[in-house]
């Protein structure tokens, strides 16, 4: 009997612990995506956390909060191998056809919308840290491979045509879809959400049909 309590204060520590670093991630996006890399401090993103800034180093590193803040962010959880994985993606392979393009090009636009200004911090990052660098290649890694497995899911859908070079393919889709797209075309030139989301499915749909 007595062990009943015991077990209830060790999950109510565990649910703190991951309470407290969901909110120095969060804290740490916020600072990242205004102030850059360099200028947030870990005494900054305690303060923003309302936590101590042992609490913060006990959690992660600065650049390890910069990958988990770009994470979180992006697909909703933290060191997911596929976007299947995530919110971003869950389910998309039981899409019907009609609407399986145009819903994995919504989600990806709302994904680069919360994320894009935290992926050019992370990329400015990675010229001067080895730590995030390291987790941009494999970031760059698991993207190749989602837009990979997309491709193969658009032929298989009948909705892209026969593909000669399928590498080729997936490195442009990589870029349309990517957070440097949104950022160049929405944040920087002031196309709509709406525009945005037509100029990719225009863009993917040229990648992939046979002319």
């Amino acid at each position: 009997m007595s062990s009943a309590p015991r077990i209830y204060r060790s999950e109510l520590r565990a649910q703190q612990a991951i309470d407290t670093r969901r909110r120095i991630v969060d804290a740490s996006a916020r600072l990242f995506s205004s102030n850059g890399y360099q200028a947030t401090t870990i005494a900054a993103i305690a303060r923003e956390a309302g936590v101590s800034g042992e609490t913060v180093k006990t959690a992660a590193s600065k650049a390890e909060l910069l990958i988990a803040a770009f994470e979180v962010t992006f697909s909703g959880r933290e060191g997911a191998r596929s976007l299947t994985d995530t919110d971003v993606a869950a389910g998309a392979l039981d899409l019907a056809d009609d609407v399986f393009l145009d819903t994995v090009i919504a989600q990806i636009a709302a994904a680069n919308a919360r994320a894009h200004a935290l992926w050019t911090v992370l990329l400015g990052a990675a010229l001067s840290d080895p730590v995030v660098d390291d987790a941009l290649q494999e970031m760059l890694a698991r993207r190749s491979a989602d837009i990979a497995q997309f491709v193969s899911e658009l032929m298989r859908r009948g909705i892209a045509g026969q593909i000669e070079d399928a590498d080729a393919t997936a490195a442009a889709l990589s870029f349309l879809l990517s957070p440097e797209s949104y950022q160049q075309l929405v944040a920087q030139s002031g196309r709509t959400e709406d525009g945005y989301r037509a100029w990719v499915r225009r863009a993917v749909l040229g990648e992939v049909r046979t002319p």
